[in-house]
Order: structure tokens, then sequence, then C-alpha cells
């Protein structure tokens, strides 16, 4: 019987599916104690329920970029087996970032999930970090950018069109600063990016450009770490208002809040197991399911219910666990 996967998706497929939590650590100490926590939670969910990327524009001491490069790159390469390890480098336009690439992609390129660049303003520094990573790895590594400025936010849907970028993230505090005090600080705050007029917009334009060519839009920060409730709230927002399926974790406090509010309901996942299993039965022909009818449009929308369910570490009812039933990760 075909994959569900692949009659549902068919291309969008190839691209794969991506946790709904990305955590971020630049010291050294964090991005280690960040892998050991990825592998506990492997376990625990029985998936790889979150990416860990390992950050040299935040975390990189000025005047020893090329060292902490080196180190990102041995982290990758001590990486569990089946662990989802990624790198951000410097901006294009940055000194480092050429070395950083070279180091990283060219050491532990397949390694990588991905490689996330910053301050991208145009697809022309897609096609810069595109051949930095060609140059340095034979690994087709995807990209992720990170959409910083009024002027990226127009660019978004040029950006994502590009064959190479496999998610776009929104940069609030860069993005806020961008604008020269036309938006107040409360704009960068966790109830306040969900407020501000132009800080929405710009979240609505990026989650529609992902939308619009299968890529994945991944949601911002929320700095108030120590605030569970906020953070709880930010996440729910993001997942339920703006259309987007993944999001930002910057301490280890977040990334729960993030997998429950990215979660479908039980109910819902219950629903969506019913219907893709009743479909199949059917060899995916039109079905009438407690007098609706379901065609190939919704199957698509409960199959894609599932996924997220299994990424989210939910359990999964019995008529479709034989679609998920794949080694866990760091087994």
């Amino acid at each position: 019987m075909s994959h569900p996967r692949d009659v549902l998706l068919g291309a969008q497929a190839r691209t794969g599916s991506l946790p709904v939590c990305d955590h971020y650590s630049g010291v050294e100490a964090r991005m280690r104690k960040s892998l050991q926590l990825q592998a506990e939670m492997a376990q625990e969910f029985g998936t790889c329920v979150f990416d860990v990327t390992l950050d040299c524009e935040d975390g990189a001491p000025v005047g020893l970029e090329a060292q902490h490069a080196r180190l990102v790159a041995q982290l990758a390469l001590q990486a569990a087996p089946g662990a989802r390890v990624a790198a951000r480098v410097h901006p294009v336009d940055h000194p480092a970032f050429a070395n950083d690439v070279a180091t990283i992609a060219g050491e532990a390129g397949h390694r990588l999930c991905h490689v996330m660049v910053p301050k991208v303003e145009s697809v022309d520094d897609v096609l810069q970090a595109e051949r930095a990573l060609d140059r340095a790895s034979t690994a087709r590594v995807p990209l992720h950018v990170l959409i910083e400025s009024p002027a990226a936010v127009r660019q978004a849907f040029e950006i994502a069109a590009h064959p190479r970028v496999q998610s776009l993230s929104f940069g609030l505090m860069d993005f806020v600063s961008a604008h020269g005090g036309a938006i107040p600080a409360r704009g960068m705050t966790s109830a306040g990016q969900f407020a501000h007029p132009l800080v929405v917009r710009a979240k609505l334009e990026i989650a529609a450009a992902c939308h619009a060519h299968g890529k994945v839009p991944s949601h911002c920060v929320v700095t108030e770490f120590t605030d569970t409730a906020a953070m709880q709230d930010a996440a729910s927002r993001a997942a339920n208002e703006l259309g987007y399926t993944r999001m930002w974790s910057i301490h280890p406090a977040q990334i729960r809040p993030i997998l429950q509010a990215f979660a479908p309901l039980q109910e819902d996942i219950e629903n969506a197991s019913k219907i893709i299993a009743a479909a199949a039965d059917a060899d995916w022909a039109p079905i009438s399911f407690d007098g609706t009818l379901h065609d190939r449009a919704s199957y698509r929308f409960y199959w894609q219910v599932l996924e997220r369910a299994h990424s989210t570490g939910r359990a999964l009812p019995a008529a479709v666990q034989r679609w998920f039933a794949e080694p866990a990760a760091f087994s």
C-alpha cells in the first residue's frame, strides 16, 4: 500500500517535515547540555521533538570566531546518531561567514540538518550562502534564513521560492530595532509583538510566503524565558492565529511549552486517524464520514494533523501507527 505522505503530499513530501521547536544555544556548556536534552527527550517521546542549532552569530566571542566554528563542527560530529543538529553562521557580509561555512559544513556537513543564515535581505544573499555551502561540502544541506528587516520582509516570497531554502524565521528584535524607534519597546515583548500592526504584518507576510512555496514558517523568540504562561500564550497564538508551524526556543524551559502549543488536540488526532484509515481502505477515493464528504483535499489536512502529532511526541491511535513505525532517534 502506498504511504499517505507520498499519495497526499507528492513532491512536497520530499522536503520532509521539521520538528516544531528549534532550540538555540551558543555557549559550549549549554550546547552540550542541549544535545544531551535532545537525546533524553527523543527517548521519552520516541522521536526527535526539537532541533538543536549551535550558534555562531551570538555565541562566538569577538575575535574567536574561528575557534568557535571549530567547536561547533566538533560538537556536530560528536552528536548521537539520529540527532538533528544545525548551525547558525554569521551573516553573509560578516568577515567570519566564509570561514564559518568552510569549517562547519566542510567538517560536519553530513551531520547537519540545516544551516541557518541570519540577516538575509534578498535572494542574492541566499545564492551567496548556497555557493559557499557547495564549495565546502558535497552534502546538500538545507538553508534556513532569518528575516530581520522591513526590506527583507518585502522579499520574503522570492526568498521562500528558492529551492534550497527550507524554512524562514522571523527576527523580532532586529526587525523592531530597524524601525528607528517607530515601534515602541513593547513590540519586542511576548504580548506586544502580537499587538503592533507592523510586527503582526511582517509575521503574516513571512508565514504566507512559506505556505505559498511549501516551506516552514518559524516563529521568533520570547525573551521572557522564565514566564511559562507568556511562553505558552505566544506559542499558541503563533500556531493558531498566524499560521506558524515551528518556533524558536532560547532556554530549555521553553521547549515543552512549544511542543504543547503546537501539538494537535487529542480529539483532533482521533478524528484524523479515523478519516485517514478509512481513506486508505478506500484507496484514497472520496468517502462519507459521519455524514460529511471527504476527498484528497481534506485527507491532506488530516494527514498533516497526524504528522504534527507524531513530531510533537503525541501518542497515535493503532489504526495509523504503521505509517509512523520508524526507529526512534538515538536508539
